[in-house]
């Protein structure tokens, strides 16, 4: 009891000289106290347990470190740049709204986040707001993504080292792939490693073996992954650029670049703009809105075919033929169901 006793004077004491912005040696101190630089060692590790624990409460973060100009230990104090409640609503809404993850490990990354970001209090303030949602949230219908396998591929893009994969396929057929891993992206439910494949043989089999974008795999589909010691080369100006491919891409559909230009009928044209960050507005007249954007991909179509009568492609001839050909076949669909009614 009396060593537990004197353990504890001894932790109190050197923080309280930490707090006075004393420099703690550790050879001093075990002199000082009678006992081996272990145990002063074992007491700022002590201390420094107790301050990450009060980083929240206090608004501050501390840390006890290594100074080697004074040749101890010091404090080092600095202020947290607290989230707000509102800012911390926001990113507890749209974790919600972004249905990625099943049911326990969204509940568990919320709180998490607020844990760490905001006070007890807080937290309190804000559970009223997202807890209807958290109890009626229904998980997706895809599998949950790995992290691991997430940080897996960020750690392979960093070091440019191959990656192996093991891939589910839309008809459940397994299939492993060298990857080159390039880029990250969420979008609409799924977490997407970009990357090339390696194998020139496999890549042989594909509709365009020489395209210049990268594959799109959905993290979830990635059943394991192993980084190789394997290395790629791509220059940094050659580099896959997420954010470009991001504001041309809907629905993460692959394909080529291209411009395309449509009328817009609609009330909103901000949530039209909203959608394609790279679009503009060329031409306005009695409330028509002509405009052109620059798109990736074939996912453009899914989005135009969404808006109905609202739009109207005029360019490039091409997409306007695939509009009226998919309209036509939507058509169709509806004549043979309105035959089985009448029928």
């Amino acid at each position: 009891m009396g060593d537990e006793m004197s353990k504890s004077n001894r932790v109190l004491d050197l923080y309280q000289a930490l707090q006075n912005g004393q420099v703690i040696n550790k050879k001093a101190a075990a002199e000082a106290y009678g006992v081996n630089e272990k145990s002063i060692q074992r007491d700022l590790d002590s201390i420094r347990d107790f301050l990450s624990e009060q980083t929240t409460r206090q608004g501050l973060i501390q840390s006890v470190e290594f100074d080697r100009a004074a040749n101890g230990y010091r404090l080092m104090t600095e202020e947290i740049i607290h989230i707000s409640e509102g800012e911390m609503l926001a990113i507890c809404k749209i974790l919600l709204e972004s249905r990625a993850f099943d049911k326990t490990e969204l509940k568990s990354l919320v709180n998490k986040v607020m844990n760490h970001c905001v006070s007890p209090k807080k937290v309190k303030s804000i559970e009223p707001f997202i807890s209807n949602e958290l109890f009626n949230y229904r998980e997706p219908a895809h599998r949950p993504p790995n992290m691991s396998v997430l940080w897996q591929a960020a750690q392979a893009i960093q070091t440019q080292n191959m990656l192996e994969i093991s891939y589910l396929r839309k008809d459940d057929t397994e299939v492993k792939r060298k990857i080159e891993p390039v880029g990250l992206l969420f979008s609409e439910y799924y977490f997407y490693v970009m990357a090339f494949i390696a194998d020139k043989a496999k890549r042989e089999a594909f509709e365009k073996p020489n395209d210049a974008y990268p594959t799109v795999y959905r993290l979830d589909r990635i059943q394991s992954a192993v980084v190789l010691d394997e290395k790629f080369d791509i220059p940094y100006k050659d580099r896959f650029k997420e954010g470009e491919y991001k504001n041309r891409t809907q629905f993460m559909f692959g394909g080529e670049p291209q411009k395309i230009s449509f009328n817009y009928y609609g009330s909103s044209v901000e949530a039209v703009l909203d959608k394609f960050p790279m679009a503009k507005v060329v031409d306005e007249k009695e409330g028509v809105c002509s405009i052109e954007a620059e798109v990736f991909g074939t996912g453009v179509k899914m989005w135009l075919l969404s808006q109905g009568s609202k739009v109207k492609v005029t360019a490039p001839e091409t997409l306007v033929q695939e509009m009226k050909q998919e309209i036509e076949w939507m058509d169709a669909q509806y004549e043979q169901m309105g035959g089985k009614t009448n029928g």
